[in-house]
C-alpha cells in the first residue's frame, strides 16, 4: 500500500512544502529512507518504530520505504517523525482519514510516543498555508507559535494515538487560537529608560537621529562614559514592530530555537551584543547546515558591539555586505541561501588601547604608534558605512549628582515615531524603503532638497574633511532624518551643519 502526507521543512529562514510518501511491499522486514535525508532524519526509523508500537498500534513486518519529496532538497531535524509514523499507519490501513490529505504534519516522537516540540514551526506553518492545506498538525509546546499564522487551522497534538483519532474523527480537536493583540499590549514594557542616564545630551541626540532614520552609529570614549548604558536603551524609543515585522523576526529566532518559552511572538524590538571573541560564522551566520548569524537575529532591531577593535578584523570585515544590502547571503555548493539582517548597529569603542586619551583627570600611557594600531583594527570602509560618529566623554560630577531626571524614553520615542511617519509616507512607493538610512543616490536626488546655504556648507565640509563619496550621501540621509524630526520638507543648512559634525571623526585620509 502506498500513502502520501504532507510536511514542511525550513530553507534558510523560510519554509518550504515536503510530501512523506510511504509505500510497504512485500519483502523482507526493512526501514529505508530516501530524498536526501539527513542523519537525524535516518535516524527517525527508531524513534517511529518504537513510538508506533508502545502506542499499542502493530508496526508492519514487510518492506517499507520513505521518499521525503523534492528529492534534491536536504532533510534536516526531526520534524519528520511524526508524518511517517501517520503514513505507516494510513498505508497499513491503521490509519483510515478522509481529511489526511487535507493536512500538513510535523512533530519529533519520543519512544513512548509523545509528540515533542520542533524548531522552526512558524515558517512551516507559514509554507503549509501557502500551499493551500486546511490545516496543520503540530506539538501541543508549538501550537501557540504556529497559531500567530492567520487562515490555516492550527491542531496541537500531544501524543501520536491523539494525532490518529483526530484524523478518523474520532475525537475531534479544536484549533488553536491566539489573541495578537493582546500579545502585543503584554510584551512591549521595556525595563531601562532614557531618563536614568546623566548628562551625555549629545550622545542621546545622535541615538534620536539614529533611531528615526535607521542610522548605524559609532561612539567613541573613555570606559564608564556611558556608551554601553546609552545603547542598551535605543530599543526603548524605536517605533513598535508591526506584525509582518513581529513575523519576520519570530521566523528567525523560530529556526535558531531561541524563542523565548511560553513565548508565542516576538513584540519587541531584539537587542543583541555579542561577544568579541564571536566567530564570523556566529556573527554572519553559516555552519554544516546554514542558520541566522547575530546580524539576522537583530533584524529589524539593534546589534550592539562594544570593544569594536577586540574583534577580530575578518569578522568585522564580513560585516560589510549585509550592512549595505539588509541581507547576508550564504552560498554552498549545493544551494545559497539569503538571510534578512536589516539592523541598526551601534558600535562602542575606547579612544585608546588604555582609555584615557582625550581624558582632562586621567593620563594616557600610550604612545602615538599603539594608539594607531588600535584604531586602524577598524578598517576605513567599515568606518565609512557608519553614519554617526561621535565622541562620548567622562561624565562629570555636576551631571552624576543632579537628582533631576533625564527626558524619558517616551517624549523622545514620540519625536522617532513622528519622523518615521513621514518617512513611510515618502516612500509608500517603494517596497525595498523603509527609513532614510537606506536610500539610494536616486532617492537622496528625489527626496532630498537642499537650499542654497546647505549647499555651501557641505561643500565646504568635503574640502575640508576630504569626506568620500559615501560619507557625502550619508551626511545628506543624516540631515534629511534631523529636519524629518523638525517636520520641515527641505533640509536647511542647520540641518546640514550639525548632520557634519557626526562624521568629523572620520581619519583625514579620507
Amino acid at each position: 500500500m502506498l500513502a502520501k502526507i504532507m510536511s514542511s521543512a525550513v530553507n534558510g529562514v523560510d519554509g518550504l512544502s515536503i510530501e512523506v510518501e510511504i509505500d510497504i511491499a512485500f519483502g523482507l522486514p526493512s526501514f529505508t529512507t530516501v530524498g536526501l535525508a539527513e542523519g537525524a532524519v535516518r535516524e527517525s526509523k527508531e524513534r517511529v518504530k518504537a513510538a508506533i508500537k508502545n502506542a499499542g498500534y502493530e508496526f508492519p513486518n514487510r518492506r517499507i520505504t520513505v521518499n521525503l519529496a523534492p528529492a534534491d532538497v536536504k532533510k534536516v531535524g526531526t520534524g519528520y517523525d511524526l508524518p511517517m509514523a501517520l503514513g505507516i499507519l494510513a498505508a497499513s490501513e491503521t490509519l483510515i482519514s478522509p481529511i489526511l490529505h487535507q493536512y500538513a504534519v510535523i512533530g519529533e516522537l519520543s519512544l513512548d510516543s509523545g509528540v515533542r516540540a520542533t524548531q522552526g514551526i512558524l515558517p512551516m506553518v507559514m509554507a503549509a498555508r501557502s500551499a493551500g492545506l486546511r490545516g496543520v498538525l503540530v506539538p501541543k509546546e508549538n501550537a501557540h507559535e504556529a497559531a500567530v499564522v492567520a487562515g490555516i487551522d492550527v491542531i496541537g497534538v500531544a501524543t501520536l494515538p491523539e494525532a490518529v483519532e483526530f484524523l478518523n474523527g474520532v475525537a475531534p480537536l479544536p484549533p488553536t487560537q491566539v489573541d495578537i493583540p493582546r500579545l502585543f499590549q503584554e510584551n512591549t514594557v521595556h525595563e531601562v529608560d532614557f531618563q536614568e542616564v546623566k548628562g551625555q545630551a549629545h550622545a542621546k541626540r545622535a541615538l534620536e537621529i539614529a533611531a528615526a532614520g535607521g542610522h548605524n552609529v559609532l561612539m567613541k570614549g573613555p570606559p564608564g562614559s556611558g556608551k554601553t548604558m546609552v545603547a542598551r536603551r535605543l530599543p526603548t524609543i524605536l517605533p513598535d514592530l508591526s506584525f509582518e515585522e513581529a513575523l519576520e523576526t519570530t521566523k528567525i529566532y523560530s529556526v535558531t530555537g531561541l524563542l523565548p518559552e511560553k513565548k508565542s511572538l516576538l513584540t519587541t524590538r531584539p537587542f543583541r551584543a555579542p561577544h568579541h571573541t564571536i566567530s564570523d560564522a556566529g556573527l554572519i551566520g553559516g555552519g554544516q547546515n546554514p542558520k541566522p548569524g547575530e546580524v539576522s537575529l537583530a533584524h529589524n532591531g539593534v546589534l550592539f558591539l562594544d570593544e569594536l577593535p577586540e574583534f577580530k578584523k575578518h569578522v568585522l570585515e564580513v560585516m560589510r555586505q549585509p550592512m549595505e544590502d539588509g541581507a547576508v547571503t550564504i552560498a554552498r555548493a549545493a544551494n545559497s541561501l539569503a538571510f534578512p539582517a536589516r539592523f541598526i548597529l551601534v558600535a562602542a569603542m575606547n579612544p585608546c588601547p588604555c582609555g584615557n586619551l582625550g581624558d582632562p583627570t586621567r593620563q594616557c600611557t600610550c604612545t602615538a604608534v599603539q594608539v594607531q594600531r588600535y584604531e586602524s583594527r577598524i578598517s576605513g570602509p567599515l568606518q565609512d558605512r557608519i553614519d554617526l560618529h561621535l565622541e562620548v566623554p567622562a561624565v562629570p560630577y555636576k551631571d552624576l549628582a543632579d537628582s533631576q531626571t533625564g527626558e524619558p524614553s517616551s517624549a523622545i520615542r514620540a519625536r522617532v515615531v513622528a519622523a518615521r511617519r513621514l518617512q513611510e509616507q515618502r516612500f509608500a512607493n517603494r517596497k525595498q524603503i523603509y527609513c532614510n538610512a537606506q536610500m539610494g543616490p536616486r532617492d537622496i536626488k528625489q527626496f532630498c532638497l537642499l537650499d542654497s546655504g546647505s549647499e555651501d556648507i557641505l561643500e565646504k565640509a568635503m574640502q575640508r574633511l576630504r569626506l568620500s563619496a559615501r560619507a557625502f550621501h550619508r551626511i545628506i540621509k543624516i540631515a534629511r532624518t534631523i529636519a524629518d524630526l523638525e517636520n520641515h520638507d527641505t533640509i536647511r543648512k542647520n540641518h546640514v551643519a550639525e548632520a557634519v559634525q557626526y562624521r568629523r571623526q572620520e581619519p583625514a585620509s579620507r
